[in-house]
């Protein structure tokens, strides 16, 4: 017995397992990767916009901080076609998040930023209100729509345009409704703060990439989710086709929705499709199936090995497949929830920003092996010396 005892004593105490090692920094998390041209280049003598803070908790749920794929517990690999750098799949009317691909990793959003100026439209023009566009809307770098400077056209047709066709020169009409380029630019980065939108900056009403220009797969996906429970806009994406109006020597013309889906893809509900050099391809379109509503959102994507749009069909495909088996969500979107304060840290704490206090800590397991060896040392001492007594008595 004594033996033993001394045996364990002399063993040592047994290693911790290595911890794993950091994640890698999230290459996207403040700005999207560099730009190939110089439309990002401020005006002469204007700094370049600072990058937006980084909220310090995730926006949506931890696991969308992830930068890699973020899929639920036993999920099948994403189609091997999709070429997006990052993307989201979510449920359109719960908010939950099927899948994603570092969600939250800043990139050019190109033309899905209209989907965001098409929510200024909504909440502050009339549909029946009449604009006139001016010579320089009219001559906006295209794609257009065609409109005329001095034309008369309604909001509902410049929306149609806008979401349908991808009209920059309607962009710019409805901008200047709005007040202006600057103003309507604030006004829809406000709106994007306002629905918690933390990683979106817009510089131009129409996505062409400007100083600053930024969003990510969550923000559009949380835009996206906006928009589409305002009908009027609902309606303009899923419409295939309409009369466009003509003016003075220019005669009316069929202006078609340029989302391929929409006659490709059963219950698709319409979408948005974007691309600059900087961006790359851009897309969000969402589809029902069996009462489900589902959206996807891919960003920084290239056309092959397949089209930009059959990739989110895939993605469409796969989603529903994944919702079929109910599995737990990866995030969440709602705009009720993500509104994230961000702190300014030159800003005096007040009390309810005081930091509260520290749980217990955990009991520390190395600090209870050695209490034990420790008593086990004191049991075997005490062994040893009452061996020694009865020696003693016995001599």
């Amino acid at each position: 017995m004594l033996t033993g005892l001394l045996t364990l004593v002399a063993l040592p105490a047994a290693a911790q397992p290595e911890p794993p090692p950091p994640p890698p920094p999230c290459t996207n998390a403040e700005l999207p990767p560099p730009p190939v041209d110089t439309s990002e280049q401020p005006p002469p003598g204007q700094a370049s916009p600072e990058p937006l803070p980084v909220p310090p908790r995730v926006v949506g749920g931890a696991r969308m901080g992830d930068c890699g794929l973020v899929l639920p517990e036993g999920a099948i690999a994403p189609p091997a076609e999709n070429t997006a750098v990052s993307w989201v799949l979510q449920d359109l009317d719960t908010g939950e998040v099927l899948a994603a691909k570092d969600p939250h990793g800043r990139q050019r959003p190109a033309s899905l930023i209209k989907t965001l100026l098409a929510l200024v439209v909504v909440k502050e023009l009339e549909p029946d209100r009449m604009v006139t566009p001016t010579a320089e809307d009219a001559a906006q770098e295209c794609t257009c729509v065609g409109i005329v400077a001095g034309g008369q056209y309604t909001v509902e047709q410049l929306l149609r345009g806008l979401v349908m066709h991808s009209g920059n020169d309607v962009a710019h009409a409805l901008a200047t409704v709005l007040g202006g380029v600057p103003a309507t630019v604030e006004k829809m980065n406000a709106l994007a703060r306002d629905i918690g939108a933390t990683d979106t900056r817009a510089a131009t009403p129409s996505g062409l990439d400007g100083p600053g220009m930024t969003s990510s797969a969550y923000d559009i996906s949380l835009i996206f989710n906006q928009a589409m429970k305002q009908e009027q806009f609902a309606e303009a994406v899923r419409t295939r086709e309409i009369l466009f109006p003509g003016w003075a020597d220019k005669p009316a013309f069929p202006l078609y929705n340029d989302n391929k889906l929409l006659s490709t893809y059963a219950g698709f509900l319409g979408g948005k499709t974007g691309f600059t050099d900087d961006a790359r391809h851009t897309y969000v379109g969402g589809a029902e199936r069996d009462g489900k509503r589902l959206a996807i959102v891919l960003m920084r994507g290239e056309q092959r090995p397949v089209r930009v749009s059959d990739q989110a069909a895939m993605m469409l495909d796969y989603g529903f497949a994944l919702a079929s088996a109910n599995p737990e969500p990866v995030g969440r979107i709602d705009s009720a929830d993500t509104s994230v304060p961000v702190k300014d840290p030159d800003a005096p704490a007040n009390a309810a920003e005081q930091p509260t206090a520290e749980p217990p800590a955990e009991p520390d397991e190395s600090s209870g092996t050695t209490a034990i060896v420790i008593t086990l040392a004191i049991i075997v001492a005490g062994l040893i010396a009452f061996v020694r007594v009865r020696r003693v008595k016995r001599t």
